[in-house]
């Protein structure tokens, strides 16, 4: 398993085999099942290109009221547990910290981006926020601590995983493109990303 650092950020190549994929890919698809995907609003009204759930005692959620987290989907559901599969994940590249409260799935179509954030929602930014990518290649750009300056980026694979933590846990970081058809994986398209995260 290859790692590089960009920026303080731990991109770590080739974590789950394809049979992994392939098994996490359908705890992923009960997720949906459960608590179907949508498309969060900003608070300025506009719709994000990326539709998302969550997984855990907290999903992420964004309106005109703003980005937070709540203990149930926009349809009033509980949100379904971690799977044991993404929750192995954490345990490998995030030992000793604390267990994960949030799976946020992110769903990567044709066309939809991620621009560059920082992940500040949480209460303890000492808990890394871990990332896995599966399906579509997309285009990782990581920033800075401070909005602009210069930028680096990195091609993720499916099966990579991503650790955003330490020095670079407010790090800029986002998707600007996928390269739709570079994996088939995920039998109708594209990437899903899921981002675990300690919420309290």
């Amino acid at each position: 398993m290859a790692m590089i650092d960009v920026r303080g950020v731990e991109i770590r190549a080739g974590v789950l085999s394809r049979p992994e994929q392939e098994a996490m890919l359908r705890d992923v698809l009960a997720v949906q099942a459960a608590a179907p995907p949508f498309h969060p609003v900003t608070r300025w009204g506009k719709a994000m290109s990326v539709a998302m759930t969550s997984a855990g005692r907290f999903g992420w959620v964004s309106d005109r009221r703003g980005y937070r987290y709540e203990p149930r989907h926009p349809s009033g559901v509980p949100w379904p547990p971690i799977p044991d599969s993404v929750l192995a994940v954490w345990r490998a590249v995030a030992p000793g910290m604390r267990e994960p409260e949030c799976c946020l799935v992110n769903l990567y179509r044709a066309g939809a981006r991620m621009g560059l954030h920082q992940d500040r929602d949480e209460a303890d930014l000492s808990q890394p926020v871990v990332s896995i990518s599966l399906g579509d290649e997309a285009l990782f750009r990581v920033g800075n601590l401070e909005r602009g300056g210069t930028t680096e980026s990195v091609w993720l694979r499916s099966g990579d995983v991503a650790v955003i933590g330490g020095a670079a846990r407010l790090i800029h970081h986002g998707i600007d493109r996928v390269r739709d058809g570079s994996s088939d994986l995920i039998p109708s398209g594209g990437r899903i990303n899921l981002t675990l995260r300690v919420v309290t």
